[in-house]
């Protein structure tokens, strides 16, 4: 099933409600520090959650954000995965370009790619968010990092042109740079009451559990490729 645009209940929430919580917030760095021991033994590989508040898991505690759950049922269903929360509140697409290479000195094998929503929310031009996100995954692919790039969508208040738009910048990215796409990161959260925070907009533990459930598939895929690409050639 295709996702549907992002409105109905979500257009009526308010907007200032949303805008307060999504870019009045100063960024604040809140990764999880990781350092070269990362891959620590017993652990396959090290993906990292790079995004803004809705990574982060905003005003909630870090075990209830969906990089905490993905890592619990990586290891429930035998993936040896850590996952590196690398959210930042209020983040653009122009920010999290900015600090791409801080990203890589994590060590990622793979990167859940997850930007661009704060961007649509400050009406910027769908252009610059896709030459952004363009970017960050050109670098991350020239570095070997396996990308799994989040869909998102805008609300249908900012006019047709603009929602239709905003949409193709994911599956466009997609398809120039070969990567895996999520269609839409918050499929079956977005404006839903009782899976978002009182703001509309920030998922609630429960609204990350089907977040985690949108990703699984594409996250598995991307732990698949890493092992193909990562297997000793054998002799004919």
């Amino acid at each position: 099933m295709p996702a549907r645009p992002f409105r109905g209940r979500a257009c009526a929430l308010l907007v200032s409600t949303m805008i307060i919580a999504l870019l009045a917030l100063a960024p604040a760095d809140t990764t999880t520090a990781v350092t070269d021991s990362a891959k620590e033994d017993g652990h396959e590989g090290v993906i990292v959650a790079f995004g803004n508040s809705l990574t982060q898991g905003f005003i909630l505690p870090e075990a209830e954000a969906y990089p905490a759950q993905l890592e619990r049922r990586l290891r429930s269903e035998g993936y040896a995965h850590r996952v590196v929360n690398s959210g930042i509140n209020g983040e653009t697409s122009s920010g999290a370009l900015s600090r791409v290479n801080w990203i890589l000195r994590l060590k990622p094998d793979i990167v859940i790619l997850e930007t661009g929503a704060n961007d649509g929310f400050r009406g910027i031009a769908p252009e610059r968010i896709e030459a952004n996100i363009s970017e960050i995954v050109r670098i991350l692919k020239e570095n070997r990092v396996t990308v799994v790039l989040a869909g998102m969508q805008m609300l249908s208040n900012l006019g047709p042109e603009y929602t239709a738009a905003f949409r193709n910048i994911y599956p466009n990215v997609a398809r120039r740079h070969g990567v895996i796409l999520v269609p839409f990161f918050l499929e079956g959260v977005a404006g839903e009451p009782s899976l978002n925070l009182p703001d509309g907009i920030h998922p609630t533990s429960g609204g990350y559990g089907i977040v985690v459930r949108n990703i699984w598939p594409h996250v598995v895929e991307a732990i698949e490729q890493r092992r193909k690409t990562s297997r000793p050639k054998t002799d004919p």
